[in-house]
């Protein structure tokens, strides 16, 4: 019985794994997409918001595929459980990197953004000082 679930277990993973590779192929397409507006935008600034727009999908891409291939590799391949702290440190340190990537990405498209509404400056101003509170607590947690 313990080894039925386990390999239950190991099915979900694995389906949660193809999940997030099948949204990083969407976010793929939707990145493309967003760039090819960039060349049909009116003017240069507006061309410019598009393709940061689209490298900011990219981020979020990348970070879907990372999380499925961690999961992949911690889950399934190498059926190790993260029970040690080195373990969790190496986990978690992927993902903060790429979270820390893409909500920096996401702060510059706002940032962007504020040159036609000045009133979002503030939350562009906000999410990179949240970028880099989240930089200090993650440098006191190694």
């Amino acid at each position: 019985m313990p080894r039925l679930i386990h390999w239950v277990f190991m099915a979900v993973h694995a389906t949660i794994a193809l999940m997030f590779l099948a949204a990083a192929l969407g976010l793929v397409y939707l990145a493309g997409h967003t760039a090819w507006q960039a060349l049909a935008a009116d003017s240069k600034m507006e061309g410019v918001v598009y393709v940061v727009e689209a490298l900011g999908i990219l981020a979020a891409a990348i970070v879907s595929v990372q999380i499925s291939q961690t999961n992949l590799e911690e889950e399934i391949i190498r059926d190790v459980h993260i029970s040690c702290p080195s373990r969790i440190r190496r986990f978690l340190s992927r993902f903060l990197v790429m979270l820390v990537v893409a909500l920096t990405i996401e702060g510059l498209i706002a940032s962007f953004k504020a040159q036609k509404d000045p009133a979002q400056l503030v939350y562009a101003a906000v999410l990179i000082a949240s970028v880099a509170l989240l930089l200090m607590g993650w440098g006191v947690f190694i």
